[in-house]
């Protein structure tokens, strides 16, 4: 099992607006390709303009085949336009992580 922990960072005073965009445009076609996340959330203290989303993946390979099966949606690649031609992103940060081997043990 990975994790894709995902932070992507806002442009001060646009993240309610990036959200909206992609809760109207992207999340429902993201859910269809990769499932639930396992965390969805914006951030309260600290970098208060980002947010971050974490996905669970069986291993790299199920990762990629689940993101080709997204980047080969329309309705995504279209989300992706509106959201380059809104501007609200100015960072992102990716890391797969793995989980420890006492997680998830009794």
């Amino acid at each position: 099992m990975i994790y894709d922990h995902r932070t992507y960072t806002c442009r001060p005073g646009t993240i309610k607006k990036h959200l909206a965009l992609y809760a109207e445009h992207g999340w429902p076609v993201q859910r269809k390709h990769l499932g639930e996340p396992v965390v969805y959330a914006a951030t309260e203290t600290g970098d208060v303009n980002s947010f971050v989303h974490i996905w669970v993946y069986e291993d790299a390979a199920d990762r990629a085949t689940k993101r080709a099966a997204m980047m080969a949606n329309q309705g995504w690649l279209d989300y992706l336009k509106l959201s380059a031609e809104a501007g609200y992103l100015s960072a992102q940060t990716n890391k797969i992580l793995t989980p420890v081997p006492f997680f998830g043990k009794d």
